[in-house]
């Protein structure tokens, strides 16, 4: 089944939710900031987890799938200084591919409530990112 706990004021740390994301096999973030910048659906994939992800999927999808969440993570952890034009490019390689495919990334995180994505396809598209990722092309 599907499990919903709805968190007051964004707390997502609060006992029930903290207990609930203890026991199931995963959660599923959803942040107003992400839907506030018209991101939908607007799951934080850096904050949301699969306890069964290796189960069922194959290595390339999760290789692929965890180089897409090493480039986000790079690029939150230097957004301040990338927004404000501080980060020098060529001083972190992991930080510079993760600029360089920011938006190809989100781009494939949207979804339109409208849109149908067969699995295979989502397979195809994160393996292709990720190589791109690491081939530096764009």
């Amino acid at each position: 089944g599907i499990y919903t706990v709805l968190v007051e004021g964004d707390d997502f740390n609060e006992p029930v939710a903290d207990a609930a994301r203890s026991i199931l096999d995963g959660h599923i973030v959803l942040t107003r900031q992400l839907a506030s910048a018209g991101h939908f659906p607007s799951i934080d994939v850096l904050s949301s987890r699969s306890r069964v992800r290796d189960q069922v999927v194959d290595r390339a999808q999760r290789d692929a799938a965890n180089e897409m969440l090493r480039l986000l993570a790079a690029y939150r952890e230097k957004e301040d200084l990338i927004a404000v034009g501080a980060y020098q490019p060529g001083s972190h390689p992991v930080v510079d591919a993760a600029m360089r495919m920011h938006e190809p990334i989100n781009e494939f995180l949207r979804q339109a409530p409208d849109e149908h994505q067969p699995l295979q396809a989502s397979r195809e598209q994160v393996i292709a990112l990720a190589a791109r990722a690491a081939g530096g092309s764009r």
